[in-house]
Parts: structure tokens; sequence; C-alpha cells
């Protein structure tokens, strides 16, 4: 399946990196997007390689619809698009509502959602049976915030997941006839940098034990249950959202 490819949007680190290592493994050819940090995405491209695997380093933020183009089209040099892992997101500082300013509620609704839609139509241009494409998978990274709110610290955050929830279910109705499953993950705490850019980098050690199950996940787990939506094992499910939250979800 080496002619296949999967894009992994944010995949120079934490799941977005685990996702694309696992992705080169399951027999793709691997498009490891980054914004900022080409040292750490090369890192990723080189363990690929030296494992065997194809995959090539593309810089594009997903803030810009250009980069994304530009990003979509050096995939198709790479071979055909087989699945979307629209992973990249940004969280901000911890902040109620009344301390955010409009710049920064721009800035988070234009990378973690406009960003996503932009991907997902470039990604549906090139699998749509109906446009002459192959099919294939789109999975969103969502998150529990979505269904939490994050008060008091992430509210912001929470609404731009609880968008790629709505754009997972409404986009799987509109491409089942071509041939695209579309689906989501909803990570819970998981042990990844994210929580240091947010300005909390022990929240990790901090949340872990009062967890139901104890521990934060890993990246790696959520990488396994991305593999999984996209590949043919789920092949009679769409439009599903995943939740991967060692139960965080669903706890009192």
């Amino acid at each position: 399946m080496t002619d296949r490819v999967m894009i992994v949007t944010g995949g120079s680190r934490g799941i977005g990196a685990a996702t694309a290592r696992l992705g080169a493994r399951a027999g793709y050819a691997v498009v490891v997007n980054y914004a900022t940090n080409e040292a750490a995405a090369g890192a990723v491209v080189a363990e690929i390689e030296t494992a065997g695997g194809r995959a090539m380093a593309v810089r594009a933020d997903v803030g810009s619809e250009a980069d994304i183009i530009d990003l979509f089209r050096a995939a198709d040099r790479f071979g055909t698009l087989g699945a979307l892992i629209n992973n990249a997101g940004i969280v901000d500082e911890a902040a109620s509502l009344a301390e955010m300013s409009g710049e920064r509620l721009e800035r988070m609704f234009r990378v973690n959602i406009t960003g996503s839609f932009l991907c997902a139509r470039e990604a549906v241009r090139r699998m749509a049976t109906g446009r002459g494409g192959n099919g294939g998978a789109i999975v969103n990274v969502s998150s529990v915030a979505a269904k939490l709110g994050g008060p008091g610290q992430y509210l912001d955050y929470a609404a731009s997941k609880g968008a790629i929830d709505t754009l997972t279910v409404g986009l799987a109705k509109e491409v089942i006839d071509d041939g695209i499953r579309v689906f989501a993950v909803r990570p819970g705490i998981i042990d990844t940098d994210i929580h240091a850019s947010g300005g909390q980098p022990d929240r990790v050690a901090q949340l872990g034990p009062g967890l139901p199950m104890k521990r934060a996940g890993t990246a790696e787990e959520v990488a396994k249950a991305i593999l999984w939506l996209a590949s043919d094992e789920a092949s009679y499910s769409t439009g599903a959202i995943l939740d991967v939250s060692g139960a965080r979800s669903i706890w009192p």
C-alpha cells in the first residue's frame, strides 16, 4: 500500500507523530505536516525511513488556506491520497471567557475549525469517487473537552472541538456515496507537550492520579484508535466519534 498516502497534520509531535509512525507501519506513505518545528518533523520522517517506510515532511500552517493547498499539492506528488488525519490544533493559556481577547478567539477558530474544514475539503476533492477518486478515510482529532466544556480554562478550545464533532457527523453523511468514511476521536488527558503550550506543563502529573483509570493516556493509545478507524477493519462504520479518554467523558 506504499502508493497510498496518509497526511497527518500536526505530525511532528505527540498524537500526530505517533499516528505517522503507525501509519507507516500499516503501509502508508506518510506526509508529516508541521508548522514550525522542522527538526522534530525530520526526526519522525527519519525514523519511518530507517524502518523501511516512505515519508516526507511538509511545512504548512493549517491556519492558512494557501499553505493547506500547498500541503495537498505536495502530497499529490507523493502518491494517491487514502487517509487524512486532521490532527493539527492549538490551545492557549487557561482563562475565563471574560479574559479572552478577540485575537485569541480568531486564532483558535481559524486553526482548529477553519483549518480542519479546509483540510477536509481538499481531501474530499481528491478522494471522492464522484470526482474520479478512489475513496478513503478522514479522521478528525477532537477532544472530550467538546463534551465537558472547558469552563474557566479552555472554553474556546472546547467550543472549537465541538465544531469538529459536528463536522464529522455532517461530512460523513455528505460524502458517504463518494466512498469516503469520516470519523473523530476524542482524546482525554494525554501525556503530550500540548499542556505545556497551554501554560500547564505539569497538568498530566497533577490530573493523572485523579482520573478514572488513575493515569493519563499515551499518544500511541490514541494513534492506534485513529489507525483502526482509517483501516478497512472499520469498513462498515462512518460518522462515529470514539472517546479515547479512560472514561473521563462519562465520569462524574
